[in-house]
């Protein structure tokens, strides 16, 4: 790799750190935000909601008070001097070519390539007799929209690689459209399906494709509930409105989430579904004949199940049922049901997931949220350990049955990440690709903690920075988390992450309860009424870091986006005095009204709802971040973020939030939403967006822990 040759003077280093405890800050004049005398009322319990005008997000209103707002936050970040430096550095380091692992589809090898700043990446190819000299652009998504706010948003060839359907997103919304291309002639073929959601796109033979979607909701698309999640079946050359649905839309059971998959040999249609995000139903149907009915696999929504394999009527299942961190078992087509399931792959104490290819299972185990990888025979006895290049997160052990060599990547918090060739007989691993960048990755190191959380609990953190750093408690460091729906935070690589610590900053990685790293146990300690575990181990990775040293409150920030900014708005209320600075990114904010949005009916899983009892309203407003901003509490510097399409998580959470407090912040520390026009919930978002909001996060960040550069 590159040493770095130029890290610009106005950032050379946060050596000088704090001169001064103040700098001169602009005097903020917020937009005027109107109240009104809305009032919901659960279990008796009256609640204001004085900003539910802002819900609207088709109103000129809203659309009047999104502007001023991003004008007033424009106007603050442009006094940060050395905010420009940032971006500057931060568009060097993110130039460098990034390409993904390749693949084989019918005559043609694909990869995944970014020439650098690139907002979207390029799919390339080349015959399989050639090499990668021969590659020519497939499909290139920059030419989607010219601000490259349309992305790609999932991609699926036919078996023999004929045919290739792949969906759009239009500016970060989770909407999508399909479109099939014949790949050797790149023509279209038939209509652009639309409205689709919440979908993979799943070929039986060539004929034609499985997805998924919602009914098109009355009002506005990009907050109105989809509730009722349907699974079709759509012919080719036929107009979208013959599609047939092949499951859910029943009055008698509503599923939110339905996903249908065609099995490798095409023999049969493997259906999940769902009422929440975590466990659900499986059903399977054969496709030999067209009248075979659906079967039942698992009747219930308390586990999750997923088909792994099959040959024939023989089935490799994965499952937590009767095994919180997962197991390996067999049983058939003919009988599937739970009771005639064996053990194929025993539980562990660490949580398992699984893949196939080239005739074995690969078992990828997380062990202290980083990765442990087993090659299996089909009768789960062990080949090896697959050999890593080092700790850290590894990934990609998929191949088809017949391949006789895979790709996975490897990467950490500073190593960027690299695709080695592993020979799938002999277990020997060739380095494929790395990365030219202009980072050295050996002048930076992570160390993992485990810190004590306020029961008691212990929590893992990895904490990086450069080598040599000063314990002396004046780091500027941003810690991060999210503590949510089973999601593992595993060490990965990440340029902005890398442009921090070049200027000398802490970056720091708890792996909370209601995560995914310690399984089904750990994910339901942080869910419902066990909700404020999370905070409270949040809390206490502040503290350590603050008592080892590595930095104070005035220097400490605290971020997370989506269940990770409902972390950051209940914890710096609930501790004000714990961090300097505070980055609540695309957040659920709104705890008593969540449920009424797009798909947010179904998170109830992790939180309940106002509506389920008195005792769950009272501990959802107890926490829930919009309905506990206190008057005359000084509250961290906040920069609020989020987009102006996110249908995920809707705006609306973040601009009450911000509004309210606005309102009612008891000292000079700014009060500040960025909100990005034409962005989601961040899946598609640009290359130039991305490090335009990195550039804005670390410059206020900085000013507002006094560091000067």
């Amino acid at each position: 790799m590159k040493k770095s040759i130029l890290i610009l003077a106005a950032i050379t280093t946060i050596a000088c750190k704090t001169k001064s405890p103040s700098m001169d800050k602009t005097t903020i004049i917020y937009p005027e935000t109107k109240k009104t005398t809305t009032i919901d009322t659960y279990h008796g319990v009256e609640v204001a909601d004085p900003y539910r005008w802002l819900e609207d997000d088709r109103s000129a209103e809203t659309g009047a008070w999104v502007q001023a707002q991003n004008v007033v936050t424009q106007n603050y970040l442009s006094q940060i001097r050395f905010r420009e430096s940032i971006k500057t550095r931060l568009t060097t380091l993110w130039n460098y070519e990034k390409i993904g692992a390749p693949f084989i589809e019918g005559d043609y090898t694909y990869f995944y390539k970014n020439d650098g700043l690139q907002n979207q990446y390029v799919i390339y190819r080349y015959p399989n007799a050639g090499t990668i000299n021969d590659a020519v652009v497939f499909l290139d998504p920059n030419n989607f929209s010219d601000d490259g706010t349309t992305s790609l948003g999932g991609a699926s060839f036919t078996k023999d690689g004929s045919l290739f359907a792949y969906a759009i997103s239009e500016g970060g919304s989770d909407w999508r459209k399909i479109i099939v291309l014949d790949t050797k002639s790149m023509k279209k073929i038939g209509d652009t399906i639309r409205d689709v959601k919440f979908s993979g796109m799943s070929w039986r033979g060539n004929d034609g494709f499985y997805y998924s979607s919602y009914d098109k909701p009355t009002g506005s698309e990009l907050s109105a509930m989809t509730d009722q999640h349907k699974l079709y079946y759509h012919k080719l050359n036929t107009p979208q409105a013959q599609d047939a649905l092949i499951f859910g839309g029943t009055a008698a059971q509503k599923y939110r989430y339905v996903g249908g998959g065609v099995t490798d040999d095409m023999e049969y249609l493997i259906i999940s579904a769902s009422t929440s995000t975590n466990g659900g139903k499986l059903f399977m149907k054969s496709l030999k004949e067209p009248d075979a009915p659906i079967i039942t696999v698992l009747d219930n929504f308390d586990t999750n199940t997923n088909l792994l394999h099959n040959e024939g009527t023989k089935l490799w299942l994965v499952t937590d049922f009767n095994a919180p961190n997962k197991r390996i078992v067999t049983t058939d087509f003919k009988n599937p049901v739970p009771a005639t399931w064996k053990d194929v792959v025993a539980e562990t104490p660490y949580v398992l997931s699984a893949s196939t290819g080239g005739g074995y299972i690969f078992a990828d185990y997380t062990v202290d949220a980083v990765t442990k990888i087993q090659q299996l025979n089909m009768d789960g006895s062990l080949v090896r350990d697959v050999k890593l290049p080092g700790i850290g997160s590894a990934g990609g052990f998929g191949a088809k049955e017949k391949d006789k060599q895979l790709y996975f990547s490897f990467t950490n918090y500073t190593t960027p990440g690299s695709i080695y060739n592993y020979d799938i007989a002999t277990g020997t691993s060739t380095l494929h690709n790395t990365p030219d960048i202009d980072f050295d990755a050996a002048l930076y190191e992570s160390q993992q903690v485990f810190y004590t959380s306020k029961d008691g609990t212990k929590i893992p953190m990895i904490i990086s920075h450069k080598k040599g750093l000063k314990l002396d408690s004046t780091n500027p460091t941003i810690l991060y988390a999210y503590g949510g729906f089973n999601i593992s935070l595993n060490p990965g690589f990440s340029v902005s992450r890398a442009a921090w610590m070049e200027l000398g900053g802490v970056y720091a990685v708890a792996n909370l309860r209601g995560g995914g790293e310690y399984g089904k146990k750990w994910h339901d300690a942080g869910t419902k009424m066990k909700k404020q575990n999370v905070f409270d181990d949040f809390i206490a990775a502040g503290e350590w870091l603050k008592d080892n040293k590595y930095t104070d409150t005035k220097h400490l920030a605290i971020q997370g986006g989506s269940n990770g900014g409902l972390l950051v708005g209940a914890v710096m209320l609930q501790r004000p005095d714990l961090a300097g600075v505070a980055f609540p990114a695309v957040g659920v904010l709104d705890m008593l009204r969540y449920n009424k949005f797009t798909a947010g009916a179904g998170w109830a899983y992790d939180y309940g709802t106002a509506e389920d009892s008195p005792e769950m309203f009272e501990y959802l407003k107890g926490y829930s971040p919009l309905h506990n901003i206190e008057q005359g509490v000084s509250y961290p510097a906040t920069m609020v973020t989020t987009g102006d399409h996110d249908d995920r998580v809707v705006p609306a959470h973040s601009f009450k939030f911000a509004a309210e407090l606005q309102a009612k912040q008891g000292s000079a520390n700014p009060v500040l939403i960025r909100i990005e026009t034409d962005a989601g919930h961040g899946a598609g978002k640009p290359t130039a967006k991305i490090i335009e909001e990195a550039a804005d996060i670390y410059g206020f960040a900085l000013f507002n822990m006094g560091v000067k550069l």
